[in-house]
């Protein structure tokens, strides 16, 4: 009997994006049952790997090249994702991710970090250049960031103006909001028709312990001193703009969260918000089984992370779901699947399965197929 299998993986963070994890897994899947007929739906949560994701995911999606300008002040070659026209957006969706454009994979190692200097002007000019084709709605994914600027890099590009006491531009990044004394957003271009939502599976304010600077400004590099002056810079840019920095999500990228709500923007959570523009509970009626995953699965995955959402909306349909993970924790709750397999028993350890990730997917891939049908 032949069978359907979607398979709708999350990135395995720091070794495999989830449009090549998914390709892995379908590769493995057809090793053992080669006239299956394989569907490849990759996830994503606003992160790296966004544009990837909805490329591979939406049938008729086109990548669109764009040079921007990197948190490091250098030219990156980056791109978006323009979806097909729908009912809703008739001059067709951009997806847009803050990852390849500003991210901060894109500093490569830990001693090239700019904690107080990276910035989102490359994000900006990314979304720029899909305003001006011309589209219908906006769909941004904000995760890995660089930076701490509160999105005000990304808002300059689109038109708005910080400036200090001087009536002169501030420096990019967190540095420049020390001397920030005024916005001036009256530049930045209408949403278009459609809206700009904004996918994050962050909830985090602008300010205090639980925000932007506190949280996040260690992974960027930022010391003690640096967040206490990040944090201030950014309580600034509260008094100068009417977001509110207490919403869920204003935290979100160093504060870009924050910056785009002074947009217009809405957030929502990231996981849910793709699935549903990729068309994954269409595909999950019409499938066998589903195959999700990501880089390690534990005590925490269940709370609004791919594999939970995937699994729930397979629940739903009376689907069995099936889990691959880089690692799945003696914490992590499994029950709900029907198999799962984890890169780091099959490699042997965690060290050779990062080392080798799409050879253990596959593998993942054909030993679940052998299992579940």
């Amino acid at each position: 009997m032949l069978h359907t299998v979607v398979i709708a993986p999350d990135s395995f963070k720091g070794t495999i994006a989830a449009a090549s994890a998914a390709a892995a897994l379908g590769r493995g899947w057809q090793q053992v049952r080669p006239h299956d007929a394989v569907r490849l739906l990759p996830m994503a949560d606003g992160g790296e790997g966004t544009v990837d994701a909805f490329a591979t995911a939406v049938p008729g999606a086109q990548r669109m090249p764009v040079t921007v300008t990197g948190p490091e002040d250098t030219p990156v070659e980056a791109s978006w994702v323009l979806l097909p026209p729908t009912g809703d957006a008739p001059n067709g969706t951009a997806v847009v991710e803050l990852a390849n454009t500003s991210g901060i994979e894109l500093l490569g190692s830990p001693a090239r970090l700019r904690p107080l200097d990276a910035h989102t002007r490359g994000f900006g000019e990314a979304i720029a250049a899909a305003l001006a084709r011309g589209v219908s709605r906006l769909v941004l994914g904000i995760g890995s960031s660089s930076s701490t600027d509160g999105g005000t890099g990304m808002l300059t590009a689109l038109g708005a103006r910080f400036t200090d006491a001087a009536g002169r531009p501030i420096a990019a990044g967190g540095r420049g909001l020390a001397d920030l004394a005024a916005a001036d957003l009256s530049g930045l271009p209408p949403l278009p028709a459609g809206g700009v939502t904004v996918l994050s599976d962050v909830t985090n304010p602008l300010l205090g312990p639980r925000g932007a600077a506190a949280v996040f400004g260690p992974q960027k590099g930022a010391t003690p001193d640096d967040i206490a002056a990040l944090d201030a810079g950014l309580a600034g840019l509260a008094v100068v703009m009417t977001a509110d920095p207490d919403a869920p999500g204003a935290g979100a990228a160093g504060g870009t969260g924050f910056g785009l709500l002074a947009w217009g923007a809405i957030l929502v959570p990231g996981s849910a918000a793709v699935a549903e523009l990729v068309g994954l509970d269409e595909a999950v009626a019409e499938a066998s089984v589903v195959v999700t995953g990501e880089g390690s699965y534990d005590g925490q995955s269940a709370a609004g992370k791919v594999p939970a959402h995937v699994g729930a909306v397979a629940a739903a349909g009376g689907v069995p779901v099936a889990l691959v993970a880089g690692r799945i924790t003696d914490d992590a709750d499994v029950s709900g699947f029907a198999g799962t397999a984890s890169l780091t028993d099959l490699a042997g350890s965690g060290a050779a399965a990062m080392a080798e990730p799409e050879r253990w997917l596959v593998a993942a891939g054909a030993a679940l197929a052998g299992a579940l049908l």
